[in-house]
């Protein structure tokens, strides 16, 4: 009996220090100094467009002034990281009878994805994006949204990028990687709570709610648009903050500061504290907007409207624009 007592109290030792060990990520950004010390202990999804980059070789110039190497055509990874194809984030779905692209895949089709990458159960996730051009950061706060719709807290993206972390000096691979089958499962859909519909948008602009263009500003004012979209222009009544503006830098694109953040804001007529609704053509470059009111700016009244103009000009609802030149 006393052994029996010993066995279980030895267990449950094991289990709380297992628990205590437990690694969690600081917040919604880490930094290249973090991940380098924590980089065995965390899934690093590397998300691009371009996937022979990812086991090909850095390419730099010298500035021929200062002698000092800069990084010119992105190749390889961070060891270890798992290459996701930014293209097969997103899915196809059909909502009020409209055939829609680049939605958020439905709940088994977002844990299958994410097995694939091999992401375990109660390990933390990085996300790595590009970090080579000011929209990079998209690819990452579109993906880091979708975990987070699913319940995955544990996630966080790397400031800087790839570039960010080449930058710094930091070691790359340039090997291919296959990672093993992952356990990772959605532990809620937070969709109604992370989301907009178009009613909901419908709804904010009948009621002189705060909606947020995160597109650049001839795509707002309708001079230009996506083929995504089949109208000009944008949702009456939008305040226009072009999603790039929130990164900077000379060698990578990282995240500016939250009082910066808040200023850019406020100095384009948002109310970085209201609720919100961001949107743009596809949901892709909008979730940077939402990123910073929700996760950095900690504004959890922020929603990302997942369809944006690309449903709402399919289901015909009003858009306004400059008179365009013919």
């Amino acid at each position: 009996m006393k052994t029996q007592i010993r066995f279980f109290a030895g267990a449950a030792l094991l289990g709380l220090a297992q628990w205590a060990l437990a690694l969690n990520v600081p917040g919604p950004v880490v930094d290249g100094a973090w991940l380098a010390q924590n980089q065995g202990e965390v899934t690093i999804l590397d998300v691009r467009n371009n996937a022979k980059s990812f086991t090909a070789t850095p390419e730099f110039e010298t500035d021929k002034k200062t002698g000092k190497k800069f990084l010119v055509e992105l190749g390889g990874h961070i060891d270890g990281a798992v290459l996701v194809d930014n293209k097969k984030v997103r899915t196809e779905r059909t909502i009020d009878g409209l055939k829609l692209k680049g939605m958020l895949p439905e709940r088994a089709d977002f844990e299958k994805l994410a097995r694939g990458w091999g992401v375990q159960a109660g390990r933390p996730v990085v996300i790595v994006y590009p970090g080579m051009e000011t929209m990079d950061f998209n690819d990452a706060s579109r993906l880091y949204w979708q975990f987070k719709v699913y319940g995955e807290d544990n996630v966080a993206v790397l400031n800087g990028g790839a570039a960010g972390w080449i930058a710094e000096g930091r070691a790359v691979s340039s090997a291919a990687t296959k990672p093993a089958e992952g356990n990772w499962a959605a532990t809620a859909d937070r969709s109604a709570e992370l989301g907009a519909t178009t009613a909901d948008v419908a709804k904010a602009q009948a009621e002189g709610g705060q909606l947020v263009d995160g597109r650049d500003a001839a795509s707002f004012l309708g001079l230009s648009k996506s083929s995504a979209v089949s109208a000009f222009g944008h949702v009456e009544g939008a305040r226009n903050v072009f999603n790039g503006l929130f990164t900077q830098g000379a060698d990578a694109q990282r995240l500016l500061n939250a009082e910066t953040d808040r200023d850019i804001l406020k100095m384009s007529g948002v109310n970085p504290d209201a609720p919100t609704i961001t949107y743009c053509n596809t949901g892709h470059q909008a979730s940077a907007v939402w990123f910073v009111m929700h996760e950095v700016l900690g504004n959890k009244q922020v929603k990302l409207y997942d369809g944006s103009l690309h449903e709402w000009s399919m289901a015909k609802k009003p858009m306004v624009s400059v008179a365009r030149s013919k």
